[in-house]
């Protein structure tokens, strides 16, 4: 959604009541010193410092904490939010403090369209700690995850095939495109079981469905944070957009549950176990809570259809839109330094070519391709995927650096902001994969105590999804470079313009066109 018709409307009615309000200076350096709150910008009556924000708004913040610190207090309409600029804040919030910042905020968008009973948006409770169990334990351990290989090299093979005859039919090949195409590939058979035809829904209405609702999810409302101005989302056709699509998905996800419903009533569920789709897994401990009268359902959690569609809601969200934009970030990168391409290349064809068999990249070789893994990490610290990662709120009164923090508080953690802080980065805006030469790359991502590097969060509400993500980047950029040499199209110059663009997640503005030429072992 196009951010300026948003901001004028906000803007025009807070100029209208500056009229009738002064602005004053706020208040929290009032009371006991003890629970002095954290420094809060000029910002205006009602709206406070939404209209300031702009279209990128942790580039904003960014700069605001340069002035106010790396713990401030802003106002987005009427909800009050502490940001969080730095490693050392982002270590209380999700390490020292983590039980006290472990929910999340109550957010429009997502009640509407995940039911508020999902895994990353659900408010901290029995539902969301049995949700976070059920994902952690039965759709993303590595067990799980390792089932899907095949799957995943299947959808590399075809990204490649893709790749080359997009490039054969029309010169530049959209690598956006293809890369989305990859993504929802993959997410779909581990979902699904395969790419949503069994239902009407092939690959490209599902693309634009999910599409939708990763959108959706990320837009800004006004009616959140302005209440009586949310006849301005009406305006500008946001709710009718979030109903279409509320309706579309559920009747979707009906379809597939009782299609998975009527299979496994006929005994056609596949009895390798390590290999069910995520709809699959679900239903199984659907019907074990009902064998086991219900327990969860005395503990006040019903592990029903709801919960079952929000949770493939979850897996599309984080599994594909946060994917594809570090795949397109990733060759973005490359292409606007070319000797860390060819050194990535280099490493990749040698690591196929030693080991023999077919000349094609496989999840084994994965290991063995540590600069691949040092580009994918710096690509992640450039361009953190969701830079102020999902808000958290507080469950209690609490500190942070110092300051008070009372409960209720909505939370950002800037991880963009942090991932380029002069002050513990060297090089801290420049594409330097080497940083991460001497790090334990077997990790894949999941920080430590240094919070400096946290793309995927931490703690209770760090993404459990890691380890599915890590496999899916790895295996595509590396089937990408050793397939293809890649160059700019001739009109495009010698550079590509890196600039931002926001949704759920902070994408390449432009559509990444590339070149692709074929290449082939001697």
């Amino acid at each position: 959604m196009d951010a300026s018709p948003f901001l004028a409307l906000v803007l025009i009615a807070a100029l209208s009541l500056l009229l009738l309000f002064a602005i004053r200076k706020p208040s929290h350096n009032r009371g006991d010193a003890r629970r002095r709150l954290p420094p809060t910008p000029p910002g205006l009556p009602v709206v406070g410092h939404l209209p300031f924000l702009g279209s990128l708004p942790h580039r904003k913040l960014r700069s605001m904490a340069a002035s106010y610190g790396p713990v401030m207090l802003v106002r987005f309409g009427r909800v009050p939010t502490v940001v969080a600029s730095s490693a050392a804040a982002a270590q209380e919030v999700m390490k020292t403090r983590d039980l006290a910042y472990a929910s999340r905020p109550r957010m429009r968008m997502v009640e509407r369209l995940a039911y508020g009973r999902d895994l990353a948006f659900a408010p901290y409770g029995e539902h969301w700690r049995q949700a976070r169990r059920v994902c952690v334990l039965h759709l993303l351990s590595q067990r799980r995850v390792s089932s899907f290989r095949h799957d995943r090299e299947q959808e590399a093979a075809a990204l490649v095939d893709r790749v080359r005859r997009a490039g054969a039919r029309d010169g530049a090949v959209n690598l956006t495109a293809l890369l989305i195409s990859y993504t929802n590939g993959i997410i779909c058979r581990a979902a699904f079981g395969d790419d949503g035809s069994s239902w009407n829904y092939g690959g490209e209405k599902l693309s634009k469905l999910f599409a939708d609702f990763e959108e959706l999810i990320g837009a800004v409302t006004v009616g959140e944070f302005v209440p009586w101005l949310a006849w301005i989302d009406t305006l500008m056709g946001l709710d009718a957009k979030v109903t279409r699509t509320y309706q579309e998905m559920g009747a979707l996800l009906d379809r597939v549950i009782d299609d998975h419903r009527q299979r496994r009533r006929a005994g056609g569920c596949r009895k390798d176990g390590d290999h069910r789709d995520f709809v699959d897994v679900l239903l199984d401990v659907n019907e074990a809570a009902e064998e086991e009268n219900d327990t969860d359902a005395a503990r006040g959690v019903m592990f029903d259809n709801g919960s079952i569609k929000a949770i493939i809601r979850n897996m599309f969200a984080a599994g594909t839109d946060t994917t594809y934009t570090t795949l397109v970030w990733a060759m973005a990168e490359l292409i606007n330094h070319p000797d860390e391409m060819r050194k990535v290349q280099d490493e990749i064809r040698a690591a196929v070519a030693v080991a023999g068999g077919d000349l094609v990249v496989t999840e084994d070789h994965l290991e063995k391709l540590r600069y691949l893994k040092c580009v994918i990490k710096e690509t992640l610290r450039l361009h953190t995927p969701v830079p102020l990662l999902l808000p958290h709120e507080t469950i209690e009164d609490t500190e942070l650096l110092g300051y008070h923090v009372p409960a209720r508080t909505r939370v950002a953690v800037n991880a963009w902001a942090i991932a380029r802080d002069p002050a513990t980065w060297e090089r801290a805006e420049e594409f330097v994969p080497e940083r991460f030469a001497g790090d334990d790359l077997s990790t894949d991502y999941l920080p430590g105590q240094d919070l400096r590097f946290v793309p995927f969060g931490a703690g209770r509400r760090g993404c459990p999804g890691v380890g599915f993500a890590v496999p899916t980047l790895d295996l595509a950029l590396a089937s990408l470079l050793y397939h293809f040499d890649w160059e700019l199209p001739t009109a495009a110059g010698s550079k590509l313009e890196m600039d931002e663009v926001s949704g759920l997640s902070v994408r390449l503005k432009a559509t990444l066109y590339l070149v692709a030429k074929p290449w082939a072992p001697r």
